[in-house]
């Protein structure tokens, strides 16, 4: 079977799928991608050969800023608006276009698209392919139960929270998303393609694909009214590992716990946001404390911080970390979250913008970390957080409990069957 996997050139949307393709691939099957050019080599190292992006703008976490200057001074849901129009909605002409184009020298038989393309009605109406919707980031699809999306809401407990929500959905759905809505409803319409009324632009990548890889696990999403058959929860998808690569030798060092943290690689240029704070509250202490800045400003911080429990580095090898850690400060990562859960780590989380504030409500509802819901939380506030998840042992005992609901799946062996099973039941 030939397989095409289209994504943003984003670590955050790509890093997920690479397990599944190499599962593909080992299989036997044909899997080549059509992505921005940035991941050319992380793609040789996995023998996947790269269609580039040849209309569409390479949108990445290093040039967003640079790309849109105004951008830097958005929050909350009018950044998920500006996001939402800017970055996904104004490319999907452009990927149409370039998958279009490639398909006459790899006629692929199933596209495995990234859910933050909008891509996946053209492909399937106009191009006759099948098309399974990847989606690295908790569970869009609207539903009466469900909170509207971008407000960090948890699910509405009484009147006045229904009424608060109702009106909120309505902001998120009628003023937030509608630039990018009415881009694709113009885009579609150029290519004589009739949008539904009814739901919401981010139902789109669920109605228009044949089946749908979700990452996490029902017990990390709000509870929902409607269960759609096509939605396969899989836990959680790393970034594919050679096999035989040699673990880092990292450990405790004898300190009496570990914190690791982190601001994720998009929202990352500030760390007065989140790991400054993290580390001033922790500095000094019995703790230790293991930082990854995604490459920014790590010379600086170890200069600005010299005290021995305070360990800075470019990137962690977060999978072997988690089997020592006690805590995971971050924004809000969904891939990073999943992660920690899968290896019973309970969570301080932080975060509001890239629909952080979202996965954050959902560690909250599970009750498996404390939620600060704010995006520059104090250093007084951390430590309180963190001290709390390591004096009161139910947050550990959560943890552990999500951790074997996603010890349940074997992910991308699921996937994979997932991406086959629609091919043959074509």
């Amino acid at each position: 079977m030939k397989i095409l996997f289209a994504s943003q050139a984003i670590d955050g949307h790509f890093n997920p799928m690479t397990g599944v393709a190499m599962e593909l691939k080992e299989r036997g099957h044909d899997v080549r991608w059509y992505t921005g050019p940035v991941l050319a080599d992380k793609l040789n190292g996995l023998g996947i050969p790269l269609f580039p992006f040849q209309r569409a703008i390479e949108h990445r976490a290093d040039n967003l800023t640079e790309l849109y200057p105004e951008r830097a001074r958005l929050k909350g849901p009018r950044a998920m608006g500006f996001d939402g129009e800017k970055i996904f909605a104004s490319n999907i002409s452009n990927f149409f276009e370039d998958i279009r184009d490639l398909d006459r020298d790899f006629s692929f038989d199933v596209l495995v698209a990234d859910a933050s393309m909008f891509i996946h009605r053209l492909v399937t109406h106009l191009m006759a392919k099948p098309v399974v919707n990847f989606v690295a980031v908790p569970n869009m699809e609207s539903d009466p139960l469900v909170p509207p999306l971008f407000f960090g809401f948890r699910p509405a407990r009484n009147p006045a929270e229904k009424a608060l929500q109702a009106a909120a959905g309505f902001l998120s759905d009628k003023v937030i998303l509608r630039p990018a809505s009415q881009s694709y409803r113009r885009q579609h319409t150029f290519y004589g393609q009739e949008v539904p009324k009814g739901g919401r632009l981010t139902d789109e990548p669920y109605r228009c694909s044949e089946a749908i890889i979700q990452t996490g696990t029902e017990s990390l999403d709000f509870p929902r009214r409607k269960d759609n058959p096509k939605v396969h929860y899989v836990g959680a998808l790393l970034p594919y590992r050679l096999p035989g690569a040699a673990a880092p030798d990292i450990a405790p060092e004898g300190f009496a716990r570990t914190v690791v943290v982190t601001q994720g690689t998009v929202d990352n240029l500030d760390q007065n946001k989140l790991i400054i704070p993290a580390v001033e509250a922790l500095k000094g202490t019995d703790t230790l404390v293991m930082v990854a800045t995604a490459g920014h400003g790590t010379a600086e911080l170890r200069a600005r911080y010299p005290q021995r429990n305070i360990h800075v580095h470019d990137y962690i090898d977060f999978a072997a970390v988690f089997e020592f850690t006690d805590v995971f400060v971050t924004n809000g990562g969904f891939g990073g979250v999943q992660l920690a859960l899968s290896k019973g780590v309970p969570l301080v989380v932080s975060g509001i913008n890239e629909g952080k504030s979202d996965v954050n409500a959902r560690v909250e509802y599970a009750g498996v970390g404390i939620n600060l819901r704010t995006d520059a939380p104090s250093a007084e506030n951390i430590s309180k957080a963190v001290n709390s998840i390591l004096a009161d042992p139910v947050w550990k005992e959560r943890a552990q409990q999500m951790a074997q609901d996603f010890g349940s799946h074997n992910p991308a062996e699921a996937a994979a069957k997932v991406v086959e099973g629609v091919f043959s039941n074509r």
